[in-house]
Protein backbone atom coordinates (compact mmCIF):
# COMPACT_ATOMS: atom_id res chain seq x y z
CA UNK A 1 0.00 0.00 0.00
CA UNK A 2 2.63 2.36 0.62
CA UNK A 3 4.65 1.44 -2.35
CA UNK A 4 1.45 2.93 -4.43
CA UNK A 5 1.24 6.25 -2.23
CA UNK A 6 4.80 7.29 -2.79
CA UNK A 7 4.11 6.39 -6.59
CA UNK A 8 1.10 8.52 -6.43
CA UNK A 9 2.74 11.41 -4.74
CA UNK A 10 5.89 11.01 -7.76
CA UNK A 11 2.82 11.63 -10.10
CA UNK A 12 1.71 14.40 -8.57
CA UNK A 13 4.88 16.09 -7.84
CA UNK A 14 5.80 15.74 -12.34
CA UNK A 15 2.20 17.26 -12.45
CA UNK A 16 3.32 20.30 -10.47
CA UNK A 17 6.63 20.59 -12.45
CA UNK A 18 8.55 19.82 -9.12
CA UNK A 19 10.66 17.11 -10.52
CA UNK A 20 13.79 16.44 -12.84
CA UNK A 21 14.39 13.58 -14.80
CA UNK A 22 17.22 12.17 -16.67
CA UNK A 23 21.07 11.46 -15.00
CA UNK A 24 22.68 14.55 -16.30
CA UNK A 25 19.95 17.22 -15.26
CA UNK A 26 19.44 15.37 -11.87
CA UNK A 27 23.47 15.81 -11.23
CA UNK A 28 23.30 19.68 -12.72
CA UNK A 29 20.59 19.93 -10.00
CA UNK A 30 22.34 18.37 -7.15
CA UNK A 31 25.31 20.58 -7.86
CA UNK A 32 23.03 23.82 -7.90
CA UNK A 33 21.70 21.65 -4.11
CA UNK A 34 18.12 22.54 -5.86
CA UNK A 35 17.11 18.59 -5.49
CA UNK A 36 15.92 17.74 -2.15
CA UNK A 37 15.80 14.35 -2.88
CA UNK A 38 17.45 12.04 -5.58
CA UNK A 39 15.26 8.37 -6.43
CA UNK A 40 17.29 5.78 -7.89
CA UNK A 41 16.09 2.78 -10.06
CA UNK A 42 17.12 -0.86 -8.38
CA UNK A 43 18.16 -1.96 -12.42
CA UNK A 44 20.16 1.55 -12.80
CA UNK A 45 23.64 0.38 -14.44
CA UNK A 46 26.81 0.15 -11.54
CA UNK A 47 28.36 3.24 -13.24
CA UNK A 48 24.87 5.44 -13.20
CA UNK A 49 24.42 4.34 -9.50
CA UNK A 50 28.20 5.16 -8.51
CA UNK A 51 27.91 8.41 -10.18
CA UNK A 52 24.59 9.50 -8.64
CA UNK A 53 25.10 8.50 -4.88
CA UNK A 54 28.78 9.66 -5.12
CA UNK A 55 27.20 13.20 -5.80
CA UNK A 56 24.66 13.41 -3.59
CA UNK A 57 26.47 11.94 -0.83
CA UNK A 58 29.28 14.87 -1.43
CA UNK A 59 26.17 17.42 -1.55
CA UNK A 60 24.53 16.06 1.50
CA UNK A 61 21.23 14.97 -0.45
CA UNK A 62 19.53 11.89 0.58
CA UNK A 63 19.07 9.43 -1.90
CA UNK A 64 16.19 6.40 -2.18
CA UNK A 65 16.62 3.51 -4.22
CA UNK A 66 13.03 1.76 -5.41
CA UNK A 67 11.69 -0.40 -7.71
CA UNK A 68 12.87 -0.32 -11.24
CA UNK A 69 12.79 2.03 -14.21
CA UNK A 70 9.65 1.29 -15.76
CA UNK A 71 7.41 1.94 -12.62
CA UNK A 72 9.35 5.37 -11.96
CA UNK A 73 8.30 6.01 -15.26
CA UNK A 74 4.86 4.95 -15.72
CA UNK A 75 4.38 6.91 -12.38
CA UNK A 76 5.08 10.24 -13.90
CA UNK A 77 3.78 9.29 -17.29
CA UNK A 78 6.94 9.23 -19.24
CA UNK A 79 9.03 5.95 -20.41
CA UNK A 80 11.75 4.65 -18.65
CA UNK A 81 13.11 6.76 -15.54
CA UNK A 82 16.33 5.66 -13.97
CA UNK A 83 17.09 9.03 -11.78
CA UNK A 84 14.53 11.48 -10.52
CA UNK A 85 15.12 14.57 -8.50
CA UNK A 86 12.60 16.02 -6.89
CA UNK A 87 12.78 19.69 -6.11
CA UNK A 88 10.16 20.22 -3.86
CA UNK A 89 10.58 20.71 0.32
CA UNK A 90 7.25 18.79 0.89
CA UNK A 91 6.99 16.75 -1.88
CA UNK A 92 10.82 15.80 -0.77
CA UNK A 93 10.13 15.15 2.78
CA UNK A 94 6.38 13.16 2.52
CA UNK A 95 7.93 10.61 0.06
CA UNK A 96 10.83 10.13 2.05
CA UNK A 97 8.65 8.86 4.79
CA UNK A 98 6.61 6.51 2.39
CA UNK A 99 9.47 5.34 0.65
CA UNK A 100 10.93 4.35 4.21
CA UNK A 101 8.00 2.42 5.72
Amino acid sequence: MAQSKWLSLLGLAARARKLVTGEELVLKEVRRQSVNVVILSADAAEQTKKKVLDKCSHYNIPVRIVSDRQELGQAIGKVERVVIGVMDVGFAKKMITLIDQ
